[in-house]
């Protein structure tokens, strides 16, 4: 919950700060994360190159960026899964690899976005 007296500015500082803590912890602890982010800064610029248009590079450089978007959802769904157990459950797994999935969905559609835009310039 918000606190009622605090200014815009406050509250986007504060903000900046819980996004800044996120990354630092997906970079700390995801091994994958760190992978994804070192695979979107060697991609994106060849995105640019790619793209004819400024929507093709939108294209190329945004399906990138889903990736390590859904990873961080993907790791946080595991975060609060772990936090409630070491124990097996249903439930857990399914949520566990639902977000996996998810991640992985993510990963198909970039390449099929990079596919199509490559087969069409080339």
């Amino acid at each position: 919950m918000g606190n009622k007296n605090e200014s815009l500015v406050g509250h986007i500082m504060k903000a900046f700060g819980y996004t800044y803590s996120g990354f630092e912890a997906a970079w700390k602890n995801e091994l994958a994360f760190r992978g994804e982010l070192v695979v979107v800064a060697v991609m994106a610029p060849l995105g640019l190159w790619l793209g004819s248009s400024g929507v093709e590079r939108a294209l190329l450089i945004g399906s990138l960026l889903i990736i390590p978007l859904t990873e961080l959802l993907n790791s946080a769904i595991e975060a609060v899964v772990d936090r409630i157990g070491p124990q097996r459950h249903e439930l857990s797994k399914r949520a566990k690899d639902m977000g996996s999935a998810a991640a992985f969905i993510s990963m198909v559609t970039a390449a099929l976005v990079w596919i199509l835009i490559a087969w069409d310039r080339f």
